[in-house]
């Protein structure tokens, strides 16, 4: 990597976000492999319910006036109730009530926000499995993985966009990298455990 081209990546947060969590992304797909998600309504249920667990952890950033100011359309952005309606097409009722990300405070919300954000991606190729080994659709069991009424890539690109234009200082931008690796690591947990998830 030459100079200019480090100095683009410091100067892109998204950049850095993308490098400095190549390894969760990769840790993400084999604990997705090794889940057997598709192998089995069950299985899909028990991951639909993991979905629903982080997507309550990051809806709870949304409360945060910060987190609203920066992020507008968060309205559109949400998919736990989504993922809810999903587990009562499943015949599944969520138990816990707590969420993870109480402790959680600005700017570093915004990571776990993008764990979330980056994840719509690639719900694409898990709503085609939905659909194939299934027959799933966004109107029953898969409502959590189709895509925004706008598309998945509008929304991801204003994301990033407004990410990168926010003009956070580089403690600010480590502490979002910090929040990233957190919110990969609760979803990285929540896969590892899913055969016992309530």
């Amino acid at each position: 990597m030459n100079a200019s081209t480090n100095q683009n990546v410091q100067d892109s947060l998204m950049l850095r976000l993308k490098q400095e969590t190549l390894s969760e992304h990769d840790r993400m797909e084999v604990l997705m492999k090794q889940s057997g998600a598709f192998e089995s309504k069950e299985n899909y249920a028990q991951f639909t319910l993991s979905q629903y667990y982080f997507q309550k952890d990051v809806e709870n950033l949304y409360l945060d006036e910060k987190v609203q100011r920066l992020i507008p359309d968060l309205d559109v952005r949400g998919r736990s109730i989504a993922a809810f309606k999903d587990l009562e097409d499943l015949g599944v009722s969520p138990q816990q009530q707590s969420v993870a990300t109480q402790t959680v405070a600005y700017p570093e919300s915004l990571g776990w926000i993008y764990v979330s954000e980056g994840s719509t991606l690639g719900a694409a190729f898990l709503f085609k499995e939905a659909q194939a080994k299934f027959g799933f659709s966004a109107d029953f069991a898969a409502r959590n993985l189709a895509a925004y009424p706008e598309g998945r890539a509008i929304v991801w690109k204003r994301f990033k966009q407004t990410l990168d234009e926010a003009g956070f200082n580089e403690e600010e931008k480590n502490q979002i990298i910090a929040g990233a690796l957190q919110g990969f690591k609760r979803f990285g947990d929540l896969l590892e455990d899913l055969k016992n998830l309530k």
